[in-house]
Order: C-alpha cells, then sequence, then structure tokens
C-alpha cells in the first residue's frame, strides 16, 4: 500500500506568546501543495532484517537525505505510537522516496508522520476515526494533525487547533524553491520576540493575493534574513520576476511565490537549490 504525502506552504505565521509547556502559540494559515513524498508499507517477510535489534520494522529511503538515524525516522515513530495501543499490529517494511526537502518549513516530515498513520490505520483496519488520527498526529508533531484531513485551515495554538478557511490557489501557479539550508525550528523559535498584537489575519487571508504582500506577514523572516542573506535575495527575485505574493514558508528556509497561472518563471539557480513549480 501506497500514500503520497504532500508538503504545506504558511500563508501569514505570527507568533503570539511562549507558553508554561515550551511551545508558542501561533496563527497562521495551513495551505496544501502538491510536491509529494512517497511512503509504501508491506507485510515484512519472514526473516527480513528489522532496522535495530528493538524495532520490529524494516526502513529504507531513497531520494533526498533524511537526516537524523533510520531508527528515529518519524514513520518509524508513527508506527511505535500505533504498536503501543494495537500491540497485535504485525512487522512490516516501509519504503520512503523523499523530494520534499527537510528543514524548509514544508512539513514534508509532518506529512510523512501523518500519512505514516494513515497507511497502518487503513493496511491493517484499526478504525480509527479522524479525530482520533489526529490525536496521534499531535503526538508527533504541531503540524502533524493538518495533514490528517489536508484541507487549507486557519490554525492556532501550537497548529493543533484549525479550523476550515475558505480558500482556493488553483487559479494561481507557485514557485518554491529551497536553497539548501537546512534551518532548526528551535533555533529559529529562539529569534522571534512574540506579541499579541498581530493583524487580523483570517480576514487578510479573504482579501486579493494581490494584497498580500502589504497585509500578511511571517515573523520568521527577520531572524532568518538576517543571518542567511542569500534567502531574503531568492523573496527578492521572487517578486522582480512576477510574484504577487512571496514568502518564508514556516520557519524556512525555503520560499515560495504566488504567480498568475503559467506564469511562474523557470529560474537557473546554483547547485544545491531545489526548486518545484505547482501548476
Amino acid at each position: 500500500m501506497v500514500l503520497f504525502p504532500n508538503c504545506k506552504i504558511n500563508l501569514g505565521l505570527y507568533i503570539l506568546s511562549k507558553r508554561p509547556d515550551g511551545y508558542h502559540n501561533i496563527e497562521t494559515v495551513f495551505y496544501p501543495l502538491g510536491w509529494h513524498d512517497a511512503i509504501e508499507v508491506i507485510m515484512q517477510p519472514n526473516g527480513a532484517t528489522p532496522v535495530s535489534e528493538v524495532s520490529p520494522i524494516k526502513f529504507t529511503h531513497t531520494g533526498l537525505p533524511v537526516p537524523g538515524r533510520p531508527d528515529e525516522n518519524i514513520c518509524l515513530k508513527a508506527y511505535h505510537l500505533l504498536k503501543k495501543d494495537f500491540p497485535k499490529l504485525p512487522p512490516v517494511f516501509f519504503h520512503l522516496h523523499k523530494t520534499i526537502p527537510t528543514g524548509a518549513g514544508l512539513g514534508g516530515g509532518s506529512s510523512d508522520g501523518a500519512a505514516t498513520l494513515l497507511l497502518l490505520n487503513n493496511k491493517f483496519k484499526l478504525q480509527l476515526s479522524t479525530q482520533k488520527l489526529m490525536e496521534y498526529a499531535l503526538e508527533l508533531g504541531s503540524d502533524c494533525p493538518f495533514f490528517i484531513n489536508n484541507v487549507p485551515v486557519y490554525a492556532t495554538g501550537r497548529g493543533e487547533k484549525t479550523e476550515p478557511v475558505s480558500l482556493d490557489l488553483s487559479g494561481y501557479s507557485l514557485l518554491i524553491i529551497y536553497p539548501g539550508i537546512h534551518i532548526q525550528t528551535a533555533w529559529a523559535f529562539s529569534r522571534v520576540v512574540p506579541g499579541e498584537n498581530r493583524p487580523a489575519l483570517k480576514k487578510r487571508i479573504q482579501q486579493p493575493v494581490e494584497t498580500w504582500a502589504n497585509t500578511l506577514r511571517n515573523d520568521f523572516e527577520l531572524p532568518v534574513f538576517q543571518k542567511y542573506p542569500q534567502i531574503e535575495n531568492l523573496k527578492e527575485t521572487l517578486y522582480k520576476n512576477g510574484a504577487l505574493y512571496a514568502s518564508l514558508s514556516g520557519s524556512g528556509s525555503a520560499v515560495y511565490g504566488i504567480f498568475p497561472k503559467n506564469q511562474a518563471p523557470r529560474l537557473k539557480w546554483d547547485n544545491g537549490h531545489v526548486c518545484k513549480i505547482i501548476p
């Protein structure tokens, strides 16, 4: 069984306050886009070598590099999370083909984790409700629950409190650029000064895309651009090439531009950059 987990972008992102649990309260809009990884899960053949002595599953990956040890991958964490409540969950073989860069602010890892929960629920008929899947997903990461329903949402809290938002960008084309820089989310949060005095995002996101350049902001841009001016240059390049709106996604380092339909430019970049046009 195979699923194709997709990425997301943030349309506006405000860091409101530091929470007693160490997380931050945020306000953002998550929007899903058609840039996909691929995850396959099959029953593990008898005699297969597990990823480690303590893990009953085997994991391989291809495509872009996946940081960290294989037995710490979020797909395996999702398996073990379900295994605690479903001890009869059998050993499996996972293969992940990675095309969404990690450390890019695109939610690729979170999407892989959520897709793993969906895969296991469907393949082994665990009969988990959407709400229960979202509860499991939250244990994997703050934005993982978004990928269970995978529709545009207005998100608050850690990012787990969501409500649907009427938003359709299918009449536009998008260009996403990942500059080959891995940004640690914890570092980015440590550089932002939280503040409750933020624009009314829910109202502003309903305005025409052409107005967003003057009304939407990502609070991570200031510290990220200060440390990595080349990322700010990418955003400026998108505007110079006709973007109606451009922004850092999440804590970065990917930036995206929204263009009139079929007008996203095919730009040449240095080695290490990964570009994706969403028609």
